[in-house]
């Protein structure tokens, strides 16, 4: 199995993200896991790992080609996925977005994604049935219509695609029609917010049994200031006592993912009330050195 991550930018959070998913898997590297690769347009943050991934350096210009002729930024992620298929054939790959852990069996991902089934973090039901603006105005706009050669009907699924599971046989083929389909969408003006998104999840439940990975893989992206806050402290205590990876993949084992739920969704009506008080209630004698 290929792991792939895709981390750019220069947020440190969302590489110490990256890092901390990669000490999760690096526990099972005797058990199949193969090349851990990083995408990346800063391979500086990587030094640390240098020895247990392959980081492939990509500039800003490769990020822009990628976007494609509709300057649509998540395209990437496809592109990044046919990249880095093509550098190791024959071989599943594993795609994790940075706010990814491995909490369950190693072991049974590993024999699902060798069996033929392919993986996303989880269904979020079909998509014609979802009641948010955005996925009501996106089925508006695309049901019972042909896209990358599939028409879509009430039954297609959106599915979270933190995690993108493809097994080696058949997974080129179903990589290059996610890029139609995503290419397509594009091409009809549909709203963009989740195009990659449900260009994977259309091209993977046609092409393969698709199951959920959430039974191996925690995704926590929407409690990512509570898993920053533990994953930082987990780091600073590693680089003040001097741990290595080997150190630090010891230490995971020991690490209580049980004690930060991975889901916590807030009302906007919080947000909106956090940012009113911070308006009327300002800080006061604020200093910096002179």
């Amino acid at each position: 199995m290929n792991l792939l991550y895709l981390v750019f930018g220069e947020n440190v959070r969302i590489h110490f993200q990256a890092h901390f998913s990669i000490l999760t898997f690096l526990r099972h590297r005797p058990a199949g896991l193969g090349t851990i690769t990083v995408v990346t347009d800063a391979p500086d943050f990587y030094r640390h790992l240098a020895d247990h991934v392959t980081v492939l350096p990509v500039s800003a210009a490769t990020l822009q080609a990628w976007r494609g002729e509709f300057d649509f930024f998540w395209r990437i992620k496809i592109k990044a996925l046919e990249h880095v298929a093509a550098l190791y054939p024959g071989v599943p790959l594993l795609y994790l977005d940075s706010d990814t852990f491995l909490h369950g069996s190693f072991t049974d991902l590993h024999k699902g994604l060798a069996a033929g089934y392919a993986y996303m973090h989880e269904p979020e039901g079909a998509l014609a049935a979802l009641g948010s603006k955005t996925e009501k105005r996106m089925w508006q706009q695309i049901g019972r219509k042909t896209f990358g050669g599939i028409t879509l009907h009430e039954r297609h699924q959106m599915w979270n695609a933190g995690v993108v599971g493809i097994p080696a046989q058949g997974g080129p083929e179903a990589i290059a029609l996610a890029l139609r389909i995503c290419d397509d969408l594009s091409r009809a003006g549909v709203t963009p917010r989740l195009i990659e998104q449900f260009a994977l999840a259309l091209a993977l439940q046609e092409r393969f049994e698709l199951r959920p990975a959430r039974p191996f893989i925690g995704h926590y992206w929407s409690n990512k200031e509570e898993w920053n806050e533990a994953i930082a402290s987990f780091l600073l205590e590693s680089s003040l006592k001097g741990r290595s990876v080997t150190e630090d993949v010891a230490a995971v084992a020991h690490f209580n993912f049980q004690a930060v739920p991975v889901v916590k969704k807030l009302k906007n009506t919080r947000w909106r009330l956090v940012r009113l008080v911070d308006r009327l209630f300002p800080p006061r004698q604020v200093r910096y050195v002179e």
